[in-house]
């Protein structure tokens, strides 16, 4: 990271040390060099400036004193320096390091009503897309239970998540996960978590295991634990029952409501489910034919889940808070739900439209 810094420093038109640093004009010089930052420069301009920085090569063209001399395996050319023709890899690393630098100062010195840090958009509904009422997704769900192929029930989950972390004195910062939860026949059980974003594959990740935000690499290992036999026959530990009013009891029980669920409780009831268990396609027939009777859950149209899958959206508002069901509208399996404000939050930093959370479910 001190070369991406002594980059930044050696960028800023302010000097640290300048007599008018933070409370007047810029002088000529300072205004000469943000015009520069500002304007776009021809790619070969941005690169030597890059190397010349970082002491590769001298102005003029000569090699500084040490440097080892071209490979033969790259044609003439140095390792560090692109192929001509091809985007300059040592400057977009770079960028990204400086993007990573700044978004962590935005994260640890925290200002006051900052906005949403690596926040993910919101999904859209495809314009022009006919929208499956959820009665006609029941049937399809129903007709698919005899299909060759179709899926069974198994105890487990596969989720790839992202949650908004939000503090009043902190600014607000979405922490991509990805978790998988196998079971043993002895009742045991795995489960492992790591730090992804498959949004932005390869990039560092933020997460606050541990205490306080941070980043790490993508792919990181955050949890790798085993746990002993468990055998509660309580929801949603015990098996989801397939048909409809049994499940809407088992829901009930699990979302700890003690009374009919709302709307929004029962879906968040059947992301609790989903962290629990893969279901088959009986369970997704019961479980569409259920949410067809939901109140206020109407269907929106298609959508492209995060993980690059078409669906059928269905949503849902109350409390300021927009929940979107996607389901597979062939099979009525529940691929993600994600949920969005409707309304800003001052005290948090967050606006309206930010994601607080969104599940996407695998096989």
């Amino acid at each position: 990271m001190a070369d991406e810094l002594d980059l930044l420093r050696g960028a800023d038109p302010v000097p640290a040390d300048g007599s008018r640093f933070g409370d007047g004009p810029l002088d000529h010089r300072a205004e000469r060099r943000l015009e520069e930052l500002l304007c776009a420069r021809p790619a070969e301009r941005r690169r030597d400036r890059w190397l010349r920085l970082h002491g590769r090569v001298r102005p003029g063209g000569s090699r500084p004193a040490g440097t080892p001399p071209a490979s033969p395996l790259t044609g003439g050319r140095p390792r560090w320096l692109p192929a001509p023709g091809r985007a300059p890899l040592a400057w977009g690393l770079l960028a990204a390091a400086v993007v990573t630098a700044l978004t962590l100062t935005l994260i640890l010195s925290g200002p006051a009503t900052p906005p949403a840090v690596a926040a993910p958009r919101p999904l859209v509904v495809d314009t022009g897309s006919a929208a499956l009422p959820l009665d006609r997704l029941a049937e399809r769900a129903s007709a698919a239970i005899g299909a060759t192929g179709a899926p069974r029930l198994r105890k487990g989950t596969h989720v790839r998540s992202w949650s908004l972390g939000m503090s009043q004195d902190a600014p607000p910062v979405t922490l991509p996960e990805e978790r998988l939860v196998r079971w043993r026949p002895d009742g045991s059980r795995t489960e492992l978590v790591v730090a992804t974003d498959p949004e932005h594959p390869g990039r560092p990740v933020l997460t606050d295991r541990g205490g306080a935000p941070r980043l790490v690499g993508d792919g990181h290992v955050l949890l790798d634990r085993s746990h002993p036999p468990s055998w509660s026959d309580a929801p949603p530990q015990s098996p989801p029952p397939r048909d409809p009013d049994r499940l809407r009891a088992y829901l009930t029980e699990a979302a700890f409501t003690g009374t009919p669920p709302t709307t929004p409780e029962l879906l968040d009831a059947v992301a609790t489910l989903l962290d629990h268990w893969t279901l088959g396609q009986r369970e997704n027939a019961a479980l569409a034919r259920l949410l067809s009777g939901a109140e206020a859950l109407r269907p929106a149209g298609q959508v492209t889940d995060r993980l690059g899958r078409r669906g059928q959206a269905y949503v849902t508002d109350a409390r300021g808070v927009r929940r979107m069901l996607i389901m597979d509208p062939a099979t009525g399996a529940v691929l993600g739900l994600e949920s969005t404000l409707t309304a800003p939050d001052p005290r948090y930093g967050v606006r309206k439209g930010d994601v607080l959370s969104y599940s996407a479910w695998m096989r």
